[in-house]
């Protein structure tokens, strides 16, 4: 995690403690890092994006790793989906606090590589006009001045 990006993005099991009860995963957040993802309601609204729900069931395998590894299920299907829920908008917040600093990063990169080349290209532009322009004066005075000389003798 030596991106400053991902040192502030914790993973499933920082925000889950296993032996918790699911009210308490679901209220659970790590005091320190809530107000560092901690989105404003407009920023919230804004970004409010309908998250599609998975319909794929788990191979039978996956089931069966899943099964055996758990305990007897004392909870309920409908706080399995309150923690589900819960834990969704958790992650989609986060997610959509960084998002707009992320952005901004790249584009501001993105646009200091375009307009540097810009600035070169235009100041290759202007010297190019400038010493047309300084040559052409040039001749024209020096043709002016021979002109005179030529008249006065």
């Amino acid at each position: 995690m030596s991106n400053p990006i991902e040192a502030n993005i914790p993973v499933l099991t920082d925000v889950i403690n296993p032996q918790d009860k699911p009210a308490e995963i679901a209220a659970a957040a790590p005091p320190a890092a809530a107000p560092a993802f901690a989105a404003s309601p407009s920023v919230a609204r804004s970004y409010a994006v309908p998250v599609p729900e998975l319909k794929a069931e788990p191979s039978p395998e996956i089931a069966e790793a899943v099964a055996a590894a758990m305990p007897a299920p004392a909870i309920s299907e409908d706080d399995w989906l309150r923690l589900e829920q819960s834990i969704r908008e958790s992650v989609l917040k986060q997610v959509l606090a960084r998002v707009d600093f992320v952005l901004e990063h790249r584009v501001r990169d993105s646009l200091a590589d375009v307009l540097q080349t810009a600035v070169e290209q235009l100041a290759t532009d202007i010297r190019g006009g400038l010493h047309k322009t300084m040559e052409e004066v040039v001749t024209r005075a020096i043709t002016q001045e021979i002109s005179k000389a030529k008249m006065s003798k």
